[in-house]
């Protein structure tokens, strides 16, 4: 019965945290959530499941960055033109490079999302 207990004041407490958290906050663990999927596909490339776990983790990806440049493609969104426009190129760039990495796959090419997702996190945090 302890565990059951245990079990449903974390859940309660996530999902109080997810309530509490900022947009900044939920964006930068989602890019970390991206990340660490990818990274996990990197460190098990010969795993025999590392297929469909690498298409997840591209998809995740995918439809996060896919938020994003529908969020910035707003014309009323309050961040700046310049940077909603320096960041819906970096978006392309992350739509092709899953695109290729699907096409042809190679754990290499992962880093470069992988250190996008992990720098753009931890700017969103305020966190060098």
């Amino acid at each position: 019965m302890y565990p059951n207990t245990q079990t449903q004041s974390l859940r309660t407490y996530e999902s109080v945290d997810k309530v509490t958290q900022s947009g900044r906050e939920i964006e930068a663990a989602v890019l970390t959530k991206a990340a660490v999927k990818l990274k996990e596909c990197q460190d098990g490339w010969d795993a025999p499941d590392s297929d469909s776990r690498l298409e997840e983790a591209l998809k995740y990806n995918q439809r996060i960055w896919s938020i994003f440049q529908s969020e910035l493609s707003r014309e009323d969104h309050e961040l700046p033109k310049k940077l909603r426009l320096d960041i819906l190129r970096l978006a392309a760039f992350i739509d092709r490079r899953i695109f290729e990495t699907m096409a042809s796959p190679a754990p290499d090419k992962l880093n470069i999302v992988i250190d996008i997702n992990n720098n753009l996190a931890a700017g969103l945090r305020g966190s060098p």
